[in-house]
C-alpha cells in the first residue's frame, strides 16, 4: 500500500466526522492529500473528529448530505479527483427508531453524491462504502461473496442495498464511458479507538469500564466479521487508487477479516476483559422484543485478495488490543493523536 499516490491529490470524504471518516482523514492528510470533508457535525460528544485535531488541517464543510445544492456547491469548489463516500446513518437500531430519515440520507444521499460526480468531469475515482448488510441474510455459515442478492432487513441495511443499487444505475447509465471509475466496499463490523457510538459493542464495552459497570451483552452468540478501522480503510485507500489508474479495477468488493476472525460477540467482549484487565467483566441480558438483527454474518473477500492481494494484518486480538491501547489512553488523558500516529504507522509498515 503506498500512500505516496495520495500526496497532492484532491480528495474529499463524505461524513468526515464519524468516527471512520476521521481516521481516514488522518491517513490522509499525513500522506499530504488536499482533503476536503463535507459532513454533519460530529455525531457524538465526545468525538474523535475534535479529538484529532484535523479541523485545521483539511477543509471541514459542515453540512447535510440531503442539501444537494450546498454539495454541488463544494464539488464546484473542491474540485476533486478521487471521492470516498462515508456519509450515512449507520445505526441498525436509530433506523428503526427514524427509517424515513435513514432513507433519506442513505439513498438521496447517495443519489446526491452521485450526481455531483455526474456534472464534474475533474473526478476520476469514487469509492461508496456501503456494508455487508446489503446481503439477502440467510443465515448461512458460509461467506457472502458480491454476485449474491442484495435485500438488506431493517431499514438502515435495507437502505444500503438501495445505495448499492442506485450505484449500479449510475455506472450503467452515465459512467460507462470509463472518464470515471465508481466502486462500492461493503466492509463488516469495525472496531477501534475513538468510537463513541451508542449500540456498538465495543463503545459500550468502554462506557462501561469507565463508568466501573459490569458490561451488559444483548447477543453474545451472534456472529460477525469484526476488524481493525485501518483494515477497511487500508482496501478503500487501494481500490480508490487501484481504479484511478486504471478503470478496470471498478466494481463491488466485500472488505472483511479472515474467517478465524469471525467470532460471536461474546467472545469479542471476552477478548476486550482480556486486554483490558482490572477485573473487568460481562453478563449476558438478553432483550425482549429487541429489533431483528442478524444473528450469522460472513463476508467472502475471495475477490479483493484475487484482485489486489489485498489481506487483513491484525488478527482479532490484536485489533481488540489496539482499541483498547487508544481507549486506555484517553480515559488518563493521555495524547491520543500520538497514538493515532503510531498505529497508523505501525499498520501501514506492515502493510507494505
Amino acid at each position: 500500500m503506498d500512500l505516496s499516490f495520495y500526496k497532492n491529490k484532491r480528495v474529499l470524504v463524505t461524513g468526515h466526522t464519524g468516527f471512520k471518516g476521521t481516521w481516514l482523514c488522518k491517513i490522509l492528510v499525513n500522506a499530504g492529500a488536499n482533503v476536503t470533508g463535507y459532513s454533519l457535525e460530529p455525531p457524538t460528544k465526545p468525538n474523535l473528529f475534535d479529538i484529532s485535531g484535523l479541523e485545521n488541517k483539511m477543509k471541514s464543510v459542515i453540512a447535510d448530505i440531503r442539501d444537494f445544492k450546498k454539495l454541488k456547491a463544494v464539488f464546484a469548489e473542491a474540485q476533486p479527483e478521487i471521492v470516498f463516500h462515508l456519509a450515512a446513518q449507520p445505526i441498525v437500531r436509530e433506523s428503526y427508531k427514524d427509517p424515513r430519515y435513514t432513507y433519506e440520507t442513505n439513498v438521496m444521499g447517495t443519489v446526491n453524491l452521485l450526481e455531483c460526480v455526474r456534472l464534474n468531469p475533474c473526478v476520476k475515482s469514487v469509492l461508496n462504502v456501503t456494508t455487508d448488510k446489503v446481503y439477502k441474510n440467510n443465515e448461512w455459515c458460509w461467506g457472502y461473496r458480491e454476485d449474491e442478492p442484495l435485500d438488506g432487513f431493517d431499514p438502515y441495511s435495507n437502505s444500503k442495498s438501495c445505495s448499492e443499487l442506485v450505484t449500479h444505475s449510475y455506472i450503467n447509465s452515465f459512467f460507462a464511458d470509463g472518464k470515471t471509475a465508481v466502486s462500492t466496499a461493503r466492509a463488516g463490523n469495525v472496531i477501534g479507538g475513538g468510537d463513541f457510538a451508542s449500540d456498538r459493542i465495543i463503545p459500550d464495552c468502554v462506557r462501561a469500564i469507565s463508568e466501573n459497570k459490569e458490561i451488559i451483552v444483548r447477543n453474545p452468540y451472534s456472529t460477525r466479521p469484526y476488524q481493525h478501522v485501518l483494515e477497511p480503510l487500508s482496501a478503500y485507500l487501494l481500490i480508490a487508487k487501484k481504479q484511478y489508474e486504471n478503470k478496470k479495477y471498478s466494481g463491488f468488493y466485500n472488505v472483511g477479516p479472515d474467517e478465524c476472525d469471525c467470532v460471536q460477540t461474546g467472545e469479542l467482549v471476552e477478548l476486550f476483559c482480556k486486554h483490558w484487565g482490572e477485573n473487568s467483566s460481562w453478563k449476558n441480558i438478553s432483550e425482549d422484543n429487541a429489533p431483528h438483527e442478524a444473528n450469522f454474518l460472513k463476508l467472502d473477500c475471495s475477490k479483493i485478495r484475487a484482485v489486489f492481494g489485498w489481506k487483513p494484518c491484525w488478527h482479532i486480538s490484536k485489533a481488540v488490543e489496539k482499541t483498547v491501547e487508544w481507549s486506555k489512553v484517553f480515559y488518563n488523558d493521555g495524547n491520543v493523536v500520538e497514538v493515532m500516529e503510531k498505529q497508523i504507522t505501525e499498520y501501514f509498515g506492515g502493510a507494505l
